[in-house]
């Protein structure tokens, strides 16, 4: 099938070929209709280039239209060939001083924060790295794709607009010069020709409706009955919707279907099927009956004709080819603008651009960016047509905006996300402005789509519902438009500009018009609610407005004529929507202490309200603003300031603000959730900024303007207390009637909210222009006040401060001021403090704090002051003085009304018992009086000698009310509170006013010569009083002091016990804490020198060992006889130490894992939490596991962080994962061991005596296997073979284990079998003892590692489930052989044995140079005992461990000989050569003769000595350590301490001379023939000739790669990843694997593979191959670690990068520069060195459930 293609398509190229480009373009340059002779060509030849088989193969197709078609054309444009013309055009072009690069998706964007116009001007990481802004303040994200680089654009950069590249090209002479200069007169006519041709055929072909026929002049004679069945993306379906209709319609199998979805979702179509019409209509139809349903319309597919698709995808071509010619001249670059932008023969709209964004929705994905490409690369970078084609795009606009809100595609592959590119710029968005009213256009739009209104014009929303949402963020859009308008401000203002703004802002006040009052709702009574009413869209539009809003009235403040004018619209406006204020409302007359107002009767609780008035607060902006320009003093008749009447501007604020107090007070209860959430937003900090604080403005705009007590009196009306305080003795009647306790619990919350407005009407003056502030202190007092809650991380403060349109706070410029930074540890975040002296800034009733933050910062406050021991009153600090605009506000604090209400509620509180009152309404009360005293003590010392202090807020509470009831003052009843028992915590706030109280008298008194002689007495014995008491308080501080102290200690031993046994707390391998020294139960040892092994081996006196079961309790002594206790242990496939990963096991059934490579490609790590249980207790537990996992399976369809399936479960203690149990036994070899009671031998003689047994096992074996033939032959057979003295090698020893153990060594040992070999577990299995031991000896290894990586001395303190875990490992490995087969483990011995004591049977053994020695040694030293039971001859056991452990340690130093490189540094360092020295320089000659001199030149002895020592270093620690659990002798106490190498001391412990080489000098004899033997394997001749390469020691430990230090070089190599899979494309998700480096693709169709019968993500396929089922990532793109083992387990990590405030930034959603924190980078790295991967994930996935849902293996 194959070579058929192949050979038509060679027969296609043959023809093709032939064609010359030249004499191709030698025609047409002699054409007189040129436009016919191009069409002819190209209808002769593209249906013979493009889609002549099913499946497009788009290189080639390329390949050739390049030469039959394309290069005619450049032949034709440049006149010669392109390869010289393009580059002669280029010399000639000036290079652009605009970058202009097109951001890719996920490439790092660069913003700076101190010179960018806008947040949308970014630049490349290229330009951005030869900027000045890397030293700036800057925003790193990532592009969705479509934007592109600022670099040189002057208007996007208030400073440093150029990068070093492109400054070099920036035109000296300022004005534009015409590119058209440096081409000659023909290649323009000529690429105008050919460029007005191609651009139309292009845009021709692409917006072609028909799907049958061609244009008539592409029409072919012979047209052939090829179809095509076309698929095209939508953003409705899903991948899987799209699959599984695929493989019904097509017949396809999955894979093939994935291949076509994810073509569908990144070009927007693909065809699916090939074939005759009908056959292609026939797959059309299902699909079309397969998606369709009633909420969604059926996938779009049409079945086109080939041809027409042909020259469709030529089309595109075509639009790249001219991106890219006309990148090698801005002169080409302006005549290609020019012929698009030209009107056609149509008129209005019919220029090819405008054609083509026309038919924008009609185009497929992949068409509408090639052309959007080509926009940005033509017209965008020409700064006339730019200009030009903004007009386009504004005139337009409408068409644009529809066509985008009904089309389903994403905002980035429509055309209207183009206004991005265009509005922003300064200039054009000016110009748009004035000449083509854009502000009006997208207002007046935006109005059209939101069409539906309620009886007075207002919006009125359907149901939220997912596709309203999905219509309502489409429009929404627009008001994004209109923000990328308003952003950058004018700085001087033309009569047109002025006109059209106001234009645009009377069609904007239209707009708010239509929002002010909508959603109104009405409290229920009697019933909840039914259906919760639509409030989500009215909230969404205000959030998007508020930026808008807020830039509107910034505008206006440029300017005092526009801001006048500005201001009458908005208070006509006002005036229209209040037009109905008055009817049917009865006027009522409200009068208190002599003062009446005339007022409407209105209850909120009873009639409709809103908290949508758009148009009040607009107003309140402006009215600010008059403030704060002055214009209010300088114009005053040029405003209706005279014209408004304060209650009506009054009015809606105020019924706003009781609906929340009423909310509060719990009245509107039955109305549900909605109110609720509407209440939330309304204080929330997205909405408070053109909300909640407008309202307030506008209440004190109104107070400012009228009489206090009148707005007092409306106040307690709208409130519904008006009652209470108009009535005397109201209170009393009201508590005397038994009434509902409710009432009064909603009376009095009522009374405190309407006492916390007055305090914030007050209070509230660092608006600028209502208070003499500017901008910065309104930050400072925010953060403030945010910091005096809690410290707070930097991310969090910014959360809680208002965003500007540039998504600034303003926060950096001023946190210095008031706040400490205080950096983060190992976890944690960085945090501000606030600093001690802003404390005083604090007010406790701050408008911005929510109830609950109100009491945190109260109490905090209050905790504080007690710490510095200090009264606990928190008074109101001192404010700035008001505008002059509002100056009259304060009077409201000494006004009758509120003299009275003062008066009323301390009346109250000193009558107690007679009335329901609050204590939070007297310490608002209090708060208010303070208020008015600092208020006119900041008048008293400011004033001047003419002006008389109006505000005597002293005098007036000096004095007793008015007659009939003579009520004492208010300044005697707070005396009379002062001592009051039940308000011990107001009396240092009131003791605080009565002082402030007399500081004022005093200050009156110097200035005013009449003195107020009324309240002298009280004040005396007030002090005497206060003496009494503050005494009292003193002795009582310090016996709480006291307490504090001796609670701090406690708390701090309890912290200590914490830290010192992290271990009990935190289940963490950290090998830091010190718990448990390995020495802690060993007895003591006379001070005589430690030997680990051999016959001189210390004696240690047996110790008994008890231990406690977890899940019984029952205490057990660890015996042989005894029931079996047991380790919960994990047991895993590692690769940590390897140094091949590529190196994997190919059949696990024919595998052998006798020998370990010294590559330790893939070892057998267990680790264990050190928790001890009975066996059978175990068995009971996993039981009720399993059982439980099998219902929950039936019941839901989830993973648990477990997998049971596989033998794991969570340890019962500390949930630690675990997947077996490792049983607890005595020191094995003291069972095995029998009396020695001859002469042990030496070296030479042991190794002949274990050859004479082997080789009479073997005979043996063959004997047994060789059938009996005669008996004569059997009998000469023994006689000539004679048995070794004292050697019986039929003789069965007794195994000493009672059942239970032996049953969980055989559990451990298959476990260990079935993990380390990926096989089904089998107790039998030869190879079942070779893992035990391996998995002994590379856990030892691993641990070996680790404590060298740390500087960690050999024995020093290990954490105790470290220390059990190695003891019972090793002692378990030791006694497994008791439970395996004896012959199988006596073959594994002479196999081992043969490859360092070779023997005839065994020929294949590896080399010295493969075998790793410490696997070696654990593996004949924990075989032998399979040998030496059946030997009676006397010798022990301990002096075969000597003689096979110095017989490894030979062979491990011609292993180092051999492949010790000699690099010459330091040659000269000659030192005495000491008889190490010489004795090694022996050694190396001798190896030199055995070799037959292929080594090198003899290096000094010094050098090869040096290299022998630190070689062998890591063996000897791994055996020090292998022989200490095995033999349990303990370590010399010299070894516990970190310092030197040890090298003496761990020779000694392991009985070895120093001078190691001394062991080949000692036997003799046979060391000479051992070495011949080694050094003639053949694969030793290879490796010395250069053929093959070894390991060469010391090994060097494996770290995670290096990362950057700067995160956005990660972002920038991610970003130039594509996806290894699909062709070029660009990678979603990619992710660096941090142990090898390899980039992968994440989380997509195009990268899975098949991994053991199931589909898995690239990150599961590469854990398999690079960390054996661990893998540790960085998802670039979101800044996360991912860890994953096996397919079902994963979690998310906190990454190493921070930014400068010490937070990490997961998602890259706030954008600061992040650095790489070296801490927690070797924290991970720990916790893959430790194996500690997958506990982790276990402990993550256990505390969070949402983690155990993910599809891991799909990553």
């Amino acid at each position: 099938m194959a070579s058929e293609l192949e050979l038509e398509m060679q027969a296609i190229d043959r023809s093709l070929l032939e064609c010359s480009a030249e004499e191709i373009a030698g025609k047409w340059l002699q054409a007189t209709d040129l436009t016919r002779e191009v069409y002819q060509h190209l209808a002769h030849y593209v249906p013979k280039i493009y889609c002549r088989s099913p499946n497009p193969c788009p290189q080639k197709e390329d390949m050739v239209a390049q030469h039959v078609l394309l290069a005619p054309m450049e032949w034709y444009l440049c006149g010669e060939d392109s390869e010289f013309g393009f580059p002669k055009l280029q010399q000639a072009n000036k290079p652009s001083h605009l970058c202009g690069r097109v951001f890719k998706v996920g490439e790092p964007t660069y913003s700076c924060r101190d010179c960018a116009v806008d947040p949308t001007c970014v630049l490349c990481m290229d330009c951005f790295l030869g900027s000045i802004h890397r030293d700036h303040r800057y925003r790193m994200t990532t592009s969705g794709g479509g934007g592109f680089c600022d670099c040189g654009d002057t208007e996007a950069w208030k400073e440093g607009p150029y990068c070093q590249k492109h400054e070099l090209n920036t035109p000296e002479i300022e004005e534009e010069e015409d590119p058209l200069v440096h081409l000659s007169e023909d290649v323009i006519a000529r690429s105008y020709n050919i460029f007005t041709i191609m651009f139309q055929y292009a845009v021709e072909i692409l917006t072609w409706e028909k799907e049958s026929e061609l244009p008539a002049d592409l029409e072919m004679v012979e047209k052939s009955d090829t179809y095509y069945c076309m698929l095209f993306n939508d953003e409705v379906h899903t991948y899987e919707q799209v699959i599984y209709t695929l493989q019904k319609a097509v017949n396809c199998t999955q894979k093939e279907a994935i291949g076509f979805a994810t073509t569908v979702d990144r070009d927007g179509r693909r065809s699916v099927r090939c074939g005759d019409f009908q056959y292609c209509e026939q797959a059309k139809s299902i699909i079309v009956r397969n998606t369709s349903s009633r909420q969604t319309k059926p996938l779009k597919v049409q079945v086109m004709h080939s041809s027409l698709v042909a020259h469709q995808s030529f089309g595109l071509k075509v639009l790249s080819w001219l991106g890219s010619v006309i990148g090698y001249s801005d002169g080409l670059r302006r005549i290609l603008c020019q012929v698009g932008l030209q009107e056609g023969p149509d008129g209005e709209n019919s220029s090819l651009v405008d054609r083509l964004m026309l038919s924008d929705s009609k185009l497929w994905k992949g068409a509408r960016s090639v052309y959007h490409q080509l926009f940005m690369s033509s017209l965008l970078m020409d700064l006339k047509y730019k200009k030009l084609f903004a007009v386009r795009f504004a005139k337009n606009y409408e068409r644009l905006q529809s066509d985008y809100v009904t089309d389903d595609h994403d905002r980035e592959f429509s055309i209207a996300d183009l206004s991005v590119q265009i509005f922003t710029v300064p200039s054009l968005a000016r110009m748009l402005i004035t000449e083509e009213n854009l502000m009006t256009i997208i207002i007046k739009t935006f109005m059209d789509h939101l069409r539906h209104r309620d009886t007075q014009g207002r919006f009125q929303f359907e149901r939220y519902t997912a596709l309203q949402a999905f219509k309502f963020r489409r429009v929404q859009s627009l008001i994004l438009d209109l923000k990328y308008v308003l952003i950058s401000k004018p700085t001087e203002w033309s009569d047109d500009l002025r006109e059209k703004f106001l234009e645009g802002f009377d069609a904007f006040l239209e707009l708010l018009k239509c929002m002010q009052g909508m959603d109104p709702i009405t409290r229920q009574v009697g019933q909840h609610i039914e259906m919760e009413p639509e409030w989500e869209a009215a909230f969404t539009l205000q959030m998007k407005l508020t930026h808008v809003i807020s830039m509107m009235q910034d505008w206006c403040a440029l300017d005092e004529k526009v801001l006048i004018e500005a201001y009458k619209k908005c208070l006509t406006v006002l005036m229209q929507c209040h037009g109905g204020f008055t009817d049917g409302e009865q006027p009522i007359t409200l009068s208190i202490c002599g003062h009446s107002v005339e007022t409407i009767r209105y209850c909120v609780s009873q009639e409709k309200v809103s908290i949508h008035l758009p148009v009040s607060r607009l107003l309140a902006g402006l009215h600010v603003l008059l403030s704060k320009s002055e214009v209010a003093y300088k114009f005053p008749e040029l405003l209706p300031l005279s014209e408004l009447s304060p209650p009506m501007l009054i009015e809606h604020p105020l019924r706003c603000l009781v609906l929340c107090a009423q909310v509060h007070a719990g009245m509107w209860r039955r109305n549900g959730f909605s109110l609720v959430n509407q209440i939330y937003y309304y204080h929330n900090v997205k909405c408070r900024r053109e909300m909640f604080d407008k309202d307030i403005v506008m209440l004190q705009t109104g107070v400012s303007m009228m009489d206090p007590n009148h707005f007092l009196m409306i106040m307690l009306s709208r409130f519904e207390l008006y009652q209470i305080f108009s009535t005397p003795d109201y209170g009393k009647r009201f508590s005397s009637e038994i009434t509902h306790k409710d009432v009064v619990q909603q009376n009095n919350t009522l009374i405190e909210e309407m006492l916390y407005l007055i305090i914030m009407l007050v209070g509230e003056r660092f608006s600028p222009g209502v208070g003499q502030v500017n901008a910065t202190d309104d930050i400072k007092r925010e953060i403030i006040h945010q910091l005096s809650i809690k410290p707070m991380a930097h991310s969090e403060l910014v959360k809680s401060l208002p965003e500007d349109e540039n998504k600034e706070t303003g926060m950096e410029s001023v946190i210095e001021a008031v706040a400490h930074f205080k950096k983060p540890g190992l976890t944690g975040r960085g945090m501000y403090e606030l600093k001690p002296e802003c404390a005083k800034e604090f007010n406790l009733y701050f408008y911005h704090f929510s109830r609950a933050e109100q009491s945190k910062a109260e109490e905090a406050q209050r905790k504080l002051k007690r710490q510095n021991r200090e009264d606990t009153a928190l008074p109101p600090p001192v404010l700035p003085p008001f505008c002059p605009l509002f100056a009259s506000l304060v009077n409201i604090l000494q006004s009758d009304v509120m003299l009275c209400i003062m008066r009323t509620i301390l009346q109250w509180a000193v009558e107690h018992n007679g009335y329901a009152w609050s204590e939070s309404m007297l310490q608002r009360v209090l708060h208010l009086i303070g208020m008015a005293l600092q208020e006119e003590k900041q008048h008293l010392e400011n004033v001047t000698e003419e002006h008389v202090v109006t505000f005597t807020f002293t005098q007036k509470i000096s004095k007793p009310g008015e007659a009939p009831n003579n009520s004492p003052s208010i300044l005697a009843m707070l005396e009379t509170l002062q001592n009051a028992p039940y308000l011990e915590v107001h009396k240092d706030m009131i003791r605080w006013i009565l002082k402030t109280f007399n500081a004022i008298k005093k200050l009156r008194e110097s200035s005013s010569p009449s003195p107020v002689a009324e309240t002298e007495g009280t004040i005396m014995e007030e002090s005497s009083r206060d003496k009494d008491k503050a005494e009292r308080k003193r002795k009582a501080e310090i016996a709480r002091l006291r307490r504090e102290k001796i609670m701090a200690q406690m708390s701090e031993m309890q912290r200590h016990f914490i830290d010192e046994n992290k271990e009990l707390f935190q289940q963490t391998l950290e090998l830091d804490a010190s718990a448990s020294a390995v020495l802690d139960n060993s007895p003591v040892v006379s001070d005589k020198t430690l030997t680990a092994l051999g016959p001189a081996q210390t004696q240690v006196p047996e110790q008994r060992q008890f231990v406690t079961c977890i899940l019984c309790q029952e205490e057990q002594e660890v015996k042989v006889e005894s029931k079996a206790m047991v380790l919960a242990a994990f047991v895993q496939r590692s690769t940590v130490l390897s140094k091949d990963r590529s190196k994997f096991i190919q059949d696990p059934e024919k595998y052998d894992p006798l020998f370990m490579h010294p590559d330790l490609s893939c070892g057998t790590h267990t680790g264990s939490c050190g928790h001890i249980m009975h066996a059978h207790c175990w068995q009971r537990y996993f039981d009720s596991v399993q059982a439980k996992e099998q219902r929950r399976q039936q019941r839901l369809r989830l993973h648990t962080s477990y997998d049971v399936e596989n033998g794991e479960f969570l340890c019962p203690l500390c949930e630690c994962l675990s997947n077996t149990v490792i049983p607890l036994l005595l020191p094995p070899r003291k069972i095995f061991n029998r009396l020695n009671f001859s002469d042990q031998p030496n070296l030479t003689q042991w190794i002949r005596t274990i050859s004479q047994q082997i080789k009479a096992l073997q005979a043996l074996g063959k004997e047994e296997g060789t059938p009996h033939t005669t008996s004569s032959k059997n009998s000469e057979n023994m006689d000539e073979f004679q048995l070794p003295e004292g050697f019986r090698p039929d003789f069965r020893p007794k195994n000493p284990y009672s059942e239970s153990i032996k049953e969980m060594l055989k559990t451990f040992g298959t476990a260990t079998y079935k993990v380390g070999l990926k096989l089904h577990p089998n107790e039998e299995d030869p190879r079942v003892p070779v893992m035990c031991w391996g998995s002994c000896a590379y856990t030892i290894q691993s641990l070996e590692r680790i404590l060298s990586d740390e500087d960690k001395p050999l024995f020093g303190p290990l954490p105790c489930r470290l220390d059990d875990c190695l003891r019972s490992l090793t002692r378990f490995a030791a006694a497994h052989w008791t439970v395996a087969s004896l012959s199988v483990v006596q073959g594994h011995f002479c196999k081992l044995f043969a490859s360092l004591v070779p023997d005839d049977n065994h020929g294949d053994l590896p080399c010295i140079l493969d075998i790793d020695m410490f696997h070696l040694l654990v593996g004949l030293v924990l075989a032998f005992p399979a040998l030496q039971c059946q030997d009676f001859s006397g010798t022990s056991l301990g002096t075969g461990d000597l003689h096979i452990f110095r017989l490894v340690t030979m062979a491990h130093i011609i292993q180092l000989l051999l492949t010790s490189c000699t690099e010459e540094n330091g040659m000269d360092e000659e030192s005495p050569a000491g008889e190490e020295e010489s004795a090694v320089l022996a050694l190396y000659k001798t190896l030199q003769q055995c070799t037959g001199s292929a080594l090198k030149e003899v290096p000094p002895g010094w050098h090869l000595w040096r290299n022998v020592r630190a070689g062998i270093l890591p063996f000897l620690k791994c055996s020090a350590l292998f022989f200490h659990y095995l033999n349990g002798v303990p370590s010399p106490p010299e070894m516990q301490v970190s310092g030197a190498s040890h090298f003496e001391h761990l020779c000694n412990y392991l009985s070895l001379p120093s001078n190691l080489v001394s062991l080949f000098q000692e036997n003799n004899e046979i060391t000479k023939s051992l070495i011949e033997s080694w050094c003639h394997n053949i694969e030793v001749k290879r490796y010395l000739e250069g053929e093959r390469d070894a390991i060469s020691y010391p090994r060097e430990s494996n770290k995670l790669i290096d990362l950057p230090e700067d995160y956005s070089s990660l972002i920038n190599q991610a970003s130039n990843f594509s996806c290894p899979k699909s062709g070029g494309d660009k990678s979603r998700a990619p992710t660096l694997c941090l142990v090898c480096g390899t980039l992968l693709c994440s989380q997509s169709y195009c990268c899975q593979t098949e991994l053991e019968g199931e589909d898995v993500g690239a990150c599961t396929a590469h854990t398999y191959s690079c960390g054996s089922g661990v893998g540790i990532f960085l998802r670039v793109r979101e800044c996360q670690v991912l860890f994953l083992a096996g397919k079902t387990k994963g979690c998310f990590y906190s990454p190493p990068y921070l930014d400068d405030y010490g937070e990490t930034d997961q998602g890259l959603r706030r954008g600061n520069p992040l650095h790489l924190c070296q801490e927690r980078f070797k924290k991970i790295q720990k916790l893959w060195q430790q194996h500690s991967v997958t506990e982790e994930i276990g402990h993550a996935q256990e505390a969070n459930q949402t983690l155990v849902g993910i599809d891991w293996q799909h990553l």
